[in-house]
């Protein structure tokens, strides 16, 4: 049978390539994923269910077991311990010893705080207002210096700082120069005197004015009401300016706000009728002596217990 050349060729050609392209296809080879070995051996995490919320443990503040006993005070907004020790009728560094505060800065909201010596008795306690407790003692002599420590300066989850002197505050240290003491007037009871000659200018109001409002020109002397010892001499409580507390027993405080010149420091013992600070207008509208009473930490009028002029 007579094929055509052509027909040959073509034919030749077409099983060429037939065969190359099988070669093709026998030496590429498929890709593989291999699901058996992965870079970690743990199970994957479960996907979060919608709409579950997992609660995450809470840790409670210190002292939460305490909160609403008597002798324990709930710390709020606001509030230093310097204030804490105003209204508590204590000393700010005493209240960071008995709660073992490495730092008196740090204070939280909601944190309890003991505000009596661990050693009150509980039978002797006496509820007051404010949930803070004091019991009242036959001694009225001031109680013994405590353990120095840094004066509190901020505080956390919105407590104001409290910072120990302000800025330009004149501190100078006048020695003791000792005067007549009074017998007590009952138990822990103390024959005050006027702590400045002035004129009142602004009477107790329990509600707008914690105490005394008195008149006097800058440098004027501010004297010691009673016998005392300094349990804070510095501006870190807001309102008051340069401020002296005096703790006098278990019972009485007494409080000298705006000064422009202090004359005492923490610790020291003061007797009645001492120089212990110049008046002066700091964080005050004029110059004037702020000066307040307070009986187991709550303010009381001094014309109570004051002599009268």
């Amino acid at each position: 049978m007579f094929v055509s050349r052509g027909l040959v060729v073509g034919f030749t050609v077409a099983m060429a390539g037939l065969v190359l392209s099988g070669c093709g296809t026998r030496m590429n080879k498929a890709p593989v994923e291999d699901r058996g070995t992965s870079s970690s051996t743990s199970a994957p995490a479960p996907a979060a269910q919608p709409g579950v919320v997992v609660a995450t443990p809470i840790k409670p503040l210190p002292g939460a077991e305490n909160a609403g006993k008597p002798g324990y005070y709930t710390v709020k907004p606001g509030d230093t311990l310097i204030r804490i020790g105003l209204e508590s009728g204590q000393s700010w560094k005493d209240i960071a010893r008995w709660n073992n505060l490495e730092n008196a800065n740090l204070i939280e909201v909601g944190q309890v705080l003991r505000v009596l010596p661990p050693s009150a008795a509980p039978a002797a306690v006496a509820a007051s207002e404010n949930g803070v407790v004091t019991r009242p003692v036959t001694s009225s002599s001031v109680a013994p210096a405590s353990t120095p420590a840094a004066a509190p300066a901020s505080a956390a989850s919105g407590v104001k700082p409290a910072a120990p002197a302000a800025s330009g505050t004149v501190v100078a240290v006048a020695p003791a120069t000792p005067a007549p003491a009074a017998a007590p007037a009952g138990e822990d009871e103390l024959a005050f005197i006027w702590p400045a000659s002035g004129s009142l200018i602004a009477g107790f109001d329990e509600a707008r004015n914690k105490g005394f409002d008195i008149a006097g020109k800058a440098g004027d002397p501010v004297l010691a009401a009673a016998d005392g010892r300094v349990v804070y001499a510095g501006a870190g409580l807001r309102g008051y300016g340069n401020l002296i507390i005096l703790k006098h027993n278990n019972t009485f405080l007494t409080a000298y706000a705006h000064n422009q010149t202090l004359l005492v420091k923490e610790d020291q013992a003061v007797r009645k009728g001492q120089k212990i600070a110049e008046m002066g207008n700091t964080d005050a509208d004029r110059v004037k002596l702020h000066f307040e009473i307070r009986r187991q930490g709550k303010p009381v009028d001094p014309t109570r217990y004051l002599p009268s002029r």
